[in-house]
């Protein structure tokens, strides 16, 4: 095949767009794109909304109508993760067949790595709910409850996929006042219940405040529907790591389950023999040891006149 020709950016600002888009040690933020479909109705776009407001500011929503079919053809979503630099995405749509649809998903190399299919059931919206919101760009907490997200291999994988959408920006500490925003996540009875809440910092007489949880929207209840999973090869791959990144592996120094380091030290045989101890009358050594040591006894000296 011919090699395609890259042309050389021209100005300033077109250089850092591609730098920002090349491959780093580091990659920057998921972002996300939240896409209607062509039959759209109601819900659906005040779930798309809902979701966009959650994850705001790493997504971005299409507000027109775009009339595609993920499972069936990939090639506009693989086209507009390509245009908005996302490789998360979220599709709605409604008809007769699967009314209320969610297509929940997520690229590699701009392709479709995973996709699955969830149903709206019941659905509160976040003006619903009359309580005060959490700001925007706020990292939420992820809370995950049921057997199956554990057991269930597709139940697994929505679980990673849930973690990927809603994990926002790798931080490298934490600030407690900042933990405002829980969103918990159970599955039971063949069913899925996303739930959001503020955390509430209350006085407690101590140096830790006493929490509550006040729901705030959105609240979701989802049915999983058909799935589109990556084959082992293909998400072994995207999971793979630059070697820069791996942590080298120190010689002789260990870990417990604490976070202590513990390191080994390797030294020659000592003689114990040879050792030098105290100068006391208890660790004297007695005449009869000394004969057998030397040998044999000794003549005593004659005193010299």
């Amino acid at each position: 095949p011919p090699i395609p020709c890259y042309r050389k950016p021209k100005t300033k600002r077109a250089k850092r767009f591609l730098e920002k888009r090349e491959p780093k040690l580091k990659e920057n933020t998921k972002n996300a794109m939240l896409i209607k479909g062509g039959n759209a109705n109601s819900t659906v776009t005040e779930v798309l909304k809902d979701i966009y407001a959650v994850k705001k500011p790493f997504a971005i929503l299409y507000k027109k109508k775009n009339i595609t079919r993920p499972f069936e053809d990939q090639t506009s979503l693989e086209f507009f993760s390509k245009k908005s630099d996302c490789s998360l995405f979220l599709f709605g749509s409604h008809n007769k067949k699967r009314p209320n649809n969610l297509v929940l998903g997520r690229m590699f190399d701009y392709h479709v790595l995973d996709m699955v299919e969830l149903g709206v059931e019941k659905f509160v919206s976040l003006k619903d709910v009359k309580n005060s919101k959490c700001p925007e760009g706020t990292k939420p907490m992820l809370i995950f409850a049921g057997d199956m997200f554990d057991v269930n291999e597709e139940y697994r994988r929505l679980k990673s996929l849930l973690i990927d959408f809603f994990r926002g920006p790798s931080v490298p500490s934490i600030r407690l006042a900042g933990l405002e925003c829980v969103l918990h996540f159970t599955a039971v009875d063949g069913k899925i219940y996303m739930r959001s809440y503020k955390v509430l910092l209350k006085k407690s007489g101590c140096k830790i405040p006493r929490i509550e949880l006040e729901e705030m929207g959105p609240s979701l209840d989802l049915v999983m529907r058909r799935t589109h999973l990556a084959s082992d090869d293909l998400y072994k791959l995207s999971l793979k790591q630059p070697k820069a990144l791996k942590p080298k592996k120190k010689k002789n120094i260990s870990h417990d389950v604490f976070g202590t380091t513990y390191g080994r030290i390797h030294m020659q045989k000592q003689d114990l023999s040879k050792l030098q101890t105290r100068k006391m009358k208890g660790l004297k050594k007695r005449p009869a040891e000394k004969s057998a040591e030397g040998g044999g006894s000794r003549p005593k000296k004659s005193k010299s006149a």
